[in-house]
């Protein structure tokens, strides 16, 4: 199964990734050996490299791949990082960071969407990545500092906290509502300054307190609805840029 698709992942990384501008080998190659296909529902699995997000269930999504690439490339990974990602999804994301860094931590408000990631990522032998159940707007202090932070779903602001978990020279990466816009930034810090850069244009599902459990929560991706009627309710990561 792992190695099915591989074709179409070398050709996804190719015409949405590299073609697109972006250029970190490593980056590239976790893309073209990470089995996305094996991240989207059985009924998606045909468009599972489309340059689309795509439902996973819960209300959220798969982020399509240039969201990744473009979001890991530019945490600036080099391999010995301990990196925090708020927002573990289907595990895919958490997968390409499994690859760029030496540790991640990976956060999942929605109880049942972390088992399923966390069921996921162990089937496929990635024992550097922990996914729990947990409240991602407070962070993660018992593992903090951090090398890097992620963050997959939008804020109004930067949570202040998130910025004390991140070490010194650590990027933090977190989409931010401007409007009726959401755009992405990348936040620094640099000894007692912190430097801001806005990246792209994008639209991400609310960052929102609390956990939810089982019986809290049910799947919106039934096995009847069509690719097209469940895509419609994708919102976690979609450039619009």
């Amino acid at each position: 199964m792992i190695h099915e698709y591989s074709v179409a992942r070398r050709r996804m990384v190719e015409e949405q990734i590299s073609e697109a501008g972006l250029s970190d080998q490593r980056v590239l190659q976790a893309m073209k050996e990470v089995p996305r296909h094996l991240f989207v529902p059985q009924l998606l699995i045909p468009r599972a490299h489309q340059p689309s997000a795509l439902p996973i269930g819960f209300g959220q999504t798969i982020s399509k791949p240039f969201t990744v690439g473009l979001m890991s490339t530019l945490l600036e990974l080099k391999g010995h990082e301990k990196v925090l990602e708020i927002g573990t999804g289907s595990g895919y994301q958490g997968a390409i960071l499994a690859h760029l860094a030496q540790k991640v931590i990976s956060v999942e408000r929605i109880a049942p969407l972390a088992d399923q990631s966390r069921e996921t990522l162990k089937n496929l032998g990635y024992h550097n990545i922990t996914v729990l159940a947990h409240d991602g707007t407070t962070g993660y202090a018992d593992h903090a500092p951090f090398d890097a932070i992620m963050v997959t779903a939008c804020a109004p602001h930067l949570p202040p906290h998130l910025l004390s978990q991140l070490k010194d020279g650590g990027y933090l990466l977190i989409p931010v509502s401007a409007g009726d816009d959401q755009i992405l930034y990348r936040y620094q810090r640099r000894g007692s300054e912190v430097l801001v850069e806005q990246s792209v244009s994008c639209r991400f599902v609310p960052l929102l307190e609390g956990v939810k459990i089982s019986d809290a929560v049910t799947s919106d991706l039934s096995p009847t609805q069509t690719g097209e009627t469940a895509t419609e309710q994708s919102a976690e990561g979609d450039p619009l840029a």
